[in-house]
This record gives structure tokens, C-alpha cells and sequence, in this order.
């Protein structure tokens, strides 16, 4: 029957072997960063090391430790960076208020609290966007195309707006006339063969 102190002893050397070969893990990574760059061997190795041990021992949330690991197996300071960076999206996304916004962002990105927070901002900017516009007719284009999508609604609306100011600034010839019978309710596609038209 192994005593206590044998039971130490065990975790203490499994412990030990862990850490040396993670020192072994970071030399290779400096070494083969800067091949020739002492200076720059150590200040690399010394990086990594203190991300290795930031990892083991201060980064304790299981969801942001696994979208690190995942993305960077080999690197201990990408891991470090990846993960404070998924756990500050993650506990940005835990206090957002828009909930259809919200709904868009986990949507497209489940298990990504970096694109979620990212989806989100540009999802509300846009929903907000989208509040503002003047034209009804181009706005009804967008909400048509993207009925739950502000960003791409955003886009579609700019996009339509602009071929419908040009087109109005063309001169009503046959040219146009073609144009409109065949996209009358797209002003985009009516510049561009409006366009292709004068070609």
C-alpha cells in the first residue's frame, strides 16, 4: 500500500516531467522563431513560459481554455492571447441587452464568443442604421432581401440607394426605359443593365 508521501512523490515527478517538457516545448518554439537570435531565443522562450504557466494555473474557464487549445495546440502565448480574448467576448456577450441581436450573433457563431461579440456590434450598429433611413421604397428592398439580417440589410440598402440615385440622375431614354421594365423593383440590377446597355 503506497503511503502519502509515495503519493506525493508521484504527482510531484509527474508534475516535474509535465513542466520540463513544456520548458523543452517552449526552447523549440523560440528556436525555431529566431534560429539564429539568442537574444531574441530567450526573450521568446521566456514568453512562452509565462504564458504556459498563465495557462496551467490562471486560466480557468473551461469554454474560453478550449477554443484556445483548439486554435493554437502548439503555441502557449497564442493560447494565452486566444483565451483572454474569448473570455472577455464571452463575459461582454453575458451583459448585452439586444436579444434579437443577441439571437443573430449566436446564431452564426455557437461556439465563438470572439465572433460573437464581433457579429453583435456590427449586427447593432446596423439595426440602428437601419432605423435612420429616410427612403421607404429602398428600405423595403432591404427588409425583403434580409428580413433578419440588419448587417446585410444595411449593405443591400446603400447598395440600392446608390443605383437609385443614379438612375434617376439618367436621362429617360429607351436605354432606361429597358432597364426599369426589366428590374422594376431593383434599382441595382437596373444599373447595371443600364450600364451594359450603353456598352
Amino acid at each position: 500500500m503506497k503511503t502519502i508521501h509515495h503519493i506525493l512523490l508521484i504527482v510531484t515527478l509527474a508534475a516535474s516531467i509535465t513542466a520540463s517538457g513544456s520548458e523543452a516545448k517552449c526552447r523549440q518554439i523560440a528556436q525555431s522563431e529566431y534560429p539564429s537570435d539568442a537574444r531574441m531565443q530567450d526573450f521568446v522562450f521566456n514568453k512562452q513560459i509565462a504564458a504556459y504557466r498563465y495557462m496551467t494555473t490562471t486560466a480557468t474557464d473551461r469554454d474560453a481554455r478550449a477554443i484556445a487549445l483548439q486554435e493554437y495546440p502548439e503555441d502557449f502565448s497564442m493560447q494565452k492571447f486566444t483565451y483572454d480574448k474569448q473570455l472577455s467576448a464571452k463575459n461582454y456577450m453575458a451583459q448585452v441587452t439586444d436579444r434579437e441581436v443577441k439571437g443573430i450573433a449566436l446564431q452564426e457563431y455557437p461556439s465563438d464568443f470572439s465572433m460573437q461579440k464581433f457579429t453583435y456590434d456590427k449586427q447593432l450598429a446596423a439595426k440602428a442604421y437601419m432605423g435612420t433611413v429616410q427612403d421607404r421604397d429602398v428600405k423595403g428592398i432591404a427588409l425583403r432581401e434580409y428580413p433578419t439580417d440588419y448587417s446585410m440589410q444595411k449593405f443591400t440598402y446603400d447598395k440600392q440607394l446608390s443605383a437609385k440615385t443614379y438612375m434617376n440622375a439618367q436621362a429617360n431614354n429607351a436605354n432606361k426605359q429597358a432597364a426599369i421594365r426589366e428590374y422594376p423593383g431593383d434599382y441595382s440590377m437596373q444599373k447595371f443593365t443600364y450600364d451594359r446597355g450603353l456598352r
